[in-house]
């Protein structure tokens, strides 16, 4: 249930945090109009959603991930991104050990039910801890704090790619693409997918 690799990309995101000043908080992360502490807020958050869902899923419930749905999701990143640095840090460290402490405790039958994403689909709870690994990384990236997609772990990424892989030709023309990986046309556009 990708539980091992979510711990490994918390740790080493918190190792990242080390450190981390108010004014790096304050300047733009790799995502536009975003903050890093629009980022390390939306972190925080995200594995409340994930704790949120598994807690639902062991009372065999299907909660919403985000009180509120995008608008909520979107008022509790803007409400906690100005915090000073030792603050953002402390709530990603604490959400991220309460999610793995309620991993650890969800009896065996919850990850097998339902839960429902921001977007109103459903999905088992055994894919909880892929999303929140996943998230975890592609975030840290965001933060631009020196960590890359190069130092993913393979484990995620040979995970994750073939996964992409099966969603390109819905989101590319297909020749085109194919033309782009043999190396006999440009790369798609982003916007042109």
């Amino acid at each position: 249930m990708d539980i091992d690799g979510c711990r490994r990309a918390h740790r080493s995101l918190l190792d990242d945090l080390a450190g981390l000043t108010d004014e790096q908080c304050r300047s733009a992360s790799h995502l536009p109009d975003w903050t890093v502490g629009h980022v390390l807020t939306h972190i925080a958050r995200n594995a409340d959603s994930v704790i949120r869902r598994l807690e639902g899923a062991a009372r065999n419930e299907v909660v919403d991930q985000y009180p509120g749905g995008y608008a909520g999701r979107a008022a509790d990143i803007a409400a906690g991104a100005g915090r000073p640095a030792a603050e953002l840090a402390a709530d990603v460290r604490g959400t991220a050990t309460r999610l793995e402490d309620r991993c650890a405790t969800l009896p065996k039958e919850a990850w097998d039910r339902s839960t429902r994403d921001v977007s109103g689909a459903e999905r088992p709870a055994n894919t909880l801890m892929f999303t929140r690994w996943r998230e975890v990384e592609v975030h840290h990236v965001d933060l631009g704090l020196g960590y890359t997609a190069a130092d993913w772990p393979e484990g995620l990424v040979s995970a994750w790619l073939p996964r992409e892989l099966e969603r390109l030709p819905k989101r590319a023309d297909p020749n085109r693409l194919l033309a782009w990986v043999i190396g006999r046309g440009p790369a798609p556009a982003p916007g042109n997918w």
